[in-house]
């Protein structure tokens, strides 16, 4: 094929098609542009942004102006002030000295399909990477865009996390992903900021927190995160992590909390933003992993991820375990719309500020009552009343000395309290778990909301 020659405005640096510019704490984003000119006649490089949909500029000042023209055939230029939203285009033209007709100055390369909004790190194991299998309609959407392992931004369609053409061999999956939370989430954002958002995928199928942690050695894919945010061309406003899975032993769960903490403030600090928030998700249950090793292990990472946002600023945790599954550990499509609405209310309130009634219920205290033969939970975040979809069922332990004292009678008291009737009473120091192991059985919920208790593990008895 023929080279063409070049004519008229070349960029060569600045924004990517499909691009979304994380926007300021003044509701705006920047851009800069960088190329090469082309012209027999002397003339200026003029460059502005408009709005995709009509054609007409977002504002005056984005309007035709010149850009810094130089006559060694370089030319740069700065869009500043770009109003939240989109989507946009970027025009350049070269408008030739003396030239009455500026609409048929010689052509300039464009951008296509950009955004101003806000900007979400994808980051974590397999339920973050999308392994749910099954039809549901979730469907892309205008102004829900993808930095793709290609390296190049693109409309955000399911698999997010597939490899095609990628240059980041530390997450490429080893299969094709499925169905994962994150259009769900960016979604409801968009809807409730009123701007478009930017997806960065950087998850991993069955990594570890030492993979992402740089206190634990070489974190490869922290460094691929960190990578994927700089070539993205813009900063990023927080992230959305799931993991815990890989940790569930006894070993790794028992420093689950205090390396989570560690990963956070490292990504914080490459990041470059201090406050950077955090949404991260309780796990969710898990078929045939009941041994008595997998079952602390599972515990323990679950009671470490209930206190992280009581450990570190800035952190959300919303739960999981009533999410269904399509396989043994991967939660299903409908699971992942439930959960990326609960990410994205956590993210509104964390991130933004708006009053998202997003926690769920959580141990607040537990107290022996009826001379120790009943113990008595007390729950924060409850809006209506904690109940059992299940009666017959629960998933509560009580433990003395190391052993489990058999639980009588459970008693949803119609408000923010669940009792527990012991065969026998409460002799010395006592702890009591919230749906210990691998698989518990299934939660209470508030029940105007919905929203399943947080697991706990290990709550001393009053």
């Amino acid at each position: 094929m023929t080279a063409v020659p070049p004519v008229g405005v070349i960029i060569d640096q600045g924004p990517m098609d499909w691009q979304i510019v994380q926007r300021d704490q003044r509701g705006v984003g920047q851009l800069s542009l960088a190329g090469r000119w082309f012209s027999d006649s002397p003339g200026q490089v003029e460059i502005r942004i408009a709005d995709e949909s009509s054609g007409a500029p977002l504002t005056a000042a984005l309007d035709w102006h010149p850009a810094q023209t130089r006559a060694d055939g370089t030319w740069s230029a700065a869009l500043r002030e770009i109003p939240a939203g989109g989507l946009y285009r970027v025009e350049t033209r070269f408008h030739n000295d003396g030239n009455p007709a500026a609409e048929w100055s010689p052509r300039g390369d464009m951008r296509h399909h950009l955004g101003v909004g806000e900007v979400w790190i994808i980051a974590g194991q397999s339920n973050s990477a999308g392994y749910g299998r099954g039809v549901i309609h979730d469907p892309p959407e205008l102004g829900l865009h993808l930095l793709r392992h290609d390296e190049r931004w693109d409309l955000a369609t399911h698999p997010l996390n597939e490899s095609t053409g990628t240059r980041h061999p530390a997450n490429r999956e080893g299969g094709n992903p499925g169905h994962s939370p994150y259009l769900q989430f960016a979604r409801t954002l968009k809807r409730a900021l009123g701007c478009p958002v930017g997806l960065i995928q950087t998850a991993l199928g069955g990594s570890s927190l030492a993979q992402w942690n740089p206190g634990e050695g070489e974190a490869v894919l922290c460094r691929n995160m960190i990578h994927c945010v700089k070539v993205s061309g813009t900063r990023a406003r927080g992230i959305v992590w799931y993991q815990g899975e890989s940790d569930a032993s006894p070993t790794l769960g028992a420093t689950y909390g205090e390396r989570f903490a560690q990963a956070v403030r490292a990504w914080r600090e490459a990041l470059g933003t201090p406050d950077l928030p955090v949404i991260t998700v309780q796990l969710n249950r898990v078929l045939g992993a009941a041994t008595p090793e997998g079952n602390l292990g599972w515990s323990l990472v679950r009671e470490a991820q209930r206190q992280a946002p009581h450990a570190t600023s800035g952190i959300a945790v919303v739960p999981a375990l009533d999410l269904p599954l399509s396989d043994a550990v991967h939660n299903s499509p409908a699971g992942n719309l439930i959960l990326g609405e609960r990410m994205a209310q956590a993210a509104l309130a964390v991130a933004y500020g708006f009053p998202a009634d997003h926690r769920a219920p959580e141990i607040r205290r537990a107290a022996r009552c009826d001379d120790g033969a009943s113990v008595e939970l007390e729950f924060a975040c409850v809006r209506s009343r904690l109940e059992a979809l299940d009666p017959t069922r629960h998933c509560f332990v009580v433990e003395a000395e190391g052993h489990p004292i058999p639980i009588r009678a459970v008693t949803y008291c119609g408000d923010h309290r669940i009792r527990l009737q012991l065969e026998r009473p409460l002799q010395g120091p006592a702890v009591v778990h919230g749906a210990p192991g691998a698989d518990p059985p299934p939660v209470p919920l508030d029940m105007e909301r919905q929203m399943p208790m947080l697991a706990f593990h290990g709550v001393p008895v009053e």
